[in-house]
C-alpha cells in the first residue's frame, strides 16, 4: 500500500475525519477519503454527507502497488456507528494489521483506538489515548492509556475525540513530514 487514506463508514464523526484530512492536506500530504463500500457518498453521525475520493473497489485497485512504508497512513475516525462499521469490515481490518506489521502508520481517534486499533498485534507497552470509556480493549492488549489530546508511539498515533482532531492531525503530520511542517501548519491555523 502506498499513500495516505482516511477510511469512512456511515456514522463517522465528521470533525474527526474532516479536520484531520484538512490538516494533512495543508501539510502537503495527499490524503484521500475512502468509503468501506461502493457508495461514493458517506453520511456522518450528525447527518453531514461527504463525497469520497475512492470507493472500496477503487481503493482495491490502488493496493496493487504493493508493500508499505512507515510514511503510508491508514486513518480511522471515530463516531457511532461508524467505528463499529469500520471494525466489522473484514478486508479493512486484515489490511490494517498487515500494514502495521510492515511498519506502516495507523492513526485512530475517539472510539477507533478501542474498537479498531485494538485489533493490532504488538500493542503491549504502547501508549495511546481515546474517547473516555473506550480504553478497555487497548488496556487488555497491554497498552498504556494517556489522557492527552493526541499520543504518538512509534507508528501508532491516537487521538482523544472531536475536540482534539486538529491536534491529532498535527501529530500525524509531524510523524510523516516532520515537526517543522507541523509547526508551520499550526501557526497558519493560529494555534500558537
Amino acid at each position: 500500500m502506498k499513500g495516505s487514506f482516511v477510511f469512512l463508514a456511515d456514522g463517522f464523526e465528521e470533525t474527526e475525519a474532516l479536520a484531520t484530512l484538512d490538516v494533512l492536506r495543508r501539510g502537503g500530504i495527499e490524503a484521500l477519503l475512502v468509503s468501506i463500500d461502493e457508495e461514493g457518498m458517506v453520511t456522518g453521525s450528525h447527518g453531514v454527507t461527504v463525497a469520497v475520493d475512492r470507493t472500496a473497489d477503487d481503493f482495491a485497485a490502488l493496493l496493487h502497488r504493493g508493500g508499505t512504508t512507515e510514511k503510508d497512513l491508514m486513518v480511522f475516525p471515530g463516531g457511532m456507528p461508524g467505528t463499529k462499521n469500520l471494525a466489522a469490515t473484514g478486508w479493512l481490518m486484515e489490511l490494517m494489521k498487515e500494514h502495521f506489521n510492515e511498519g506502516g502508520c495507523v492513526a485512530a481517534i475517539c472510539a477507533a483506538p478501542g474498537l479498531v486499533a485494538s485489533r493490532l498485534d504488538g500493542l503491549s507497552g504502547r501508549k495511546f489515548t481515546c474517547y473516555d470509556g473506550f480504553q478497555e480493549q487497548m488496556l487488555a492488549k497491554g497498552a498504556e492509556y494517556v489522557k492527552a489530546p493526541a499520543v504518538r508511539d512509534g507508528n501508532l498515533i491516537t487521538g482523544r475525540g472531536a475536540g482534539c482532531a486538529v491536534e491529532f492531525g498535527l501529530a500525524i503530520l509531524s510523524y510523516v513530514k516532520g515537526e517543522e511542517t507541523a509547526a508551520s501548519v499550526r501557526a497558519a491555523l493560529m494555534l500558537d
